[in-house]
């Protein structure tokens, strides 16, 4: 696994790229429309080292908001998706969100960490079982 952000869901948008950017000299790298729930995604870096980045999520419902805000999760970059998560799911992880897109999955820590994994290059034909394996948890 190649590690690729950590995210961070923030209650005002513009108060948070004040910060990261303004104040501790971030650069925004990124920024698009989330696609399983309504939210606005910044991806910002220090320049000259975008590998490290930090994702920034806006949810648009206020109490979508207030209920997530804080650190999310640490993103992972995997080169085979259903490899990955069928190994992990073999040594007793459980997967909140199963990879049913073949680009993303989703697992937690004992501890609350939650860790996203996605597809190097961009998502893979659909497979069973992942394509219709409920999810089993909030991500």
């Amino acid at each position: 696994m190649k590690y690729l952000h950590t995210a961070i869901r923030v209650r005002d948008l513009d108060t948070a790229l004040a910060y990261y950017c303004g104040t501790l000299g971030f650069r925004e790298v990124v920024r698009f429309q989330g696609h399983r729930r309504p939210c606005t995604i910044v991806f910002v870096a220090q320049p000259g080292d975008e590998g490290a980045q930090l994702e920034l999520v806006w949810y648009h419902d206020p109490a979508e908001r207030e209920r997530l805000a804080g650190v999310s999760h640490l993103g992972y970059e995997v080169d085979d998706i259903y490899a990955t998560c069928r190994q992990l799911l073999d040594r007793g992880a459980t997967l909140q969100l199963p990879p049913s897109d073949g680009f993303m999955a989703f697992l937690r820590s004992p501890d609350g960490v939650q860790f996203e994994l996605l597809q190097k290059g961009g998502p893979r034909p659909r497979e069973e079982p992942w394509a219709s394996m409920p999810d089993t948890g909030d991500w």
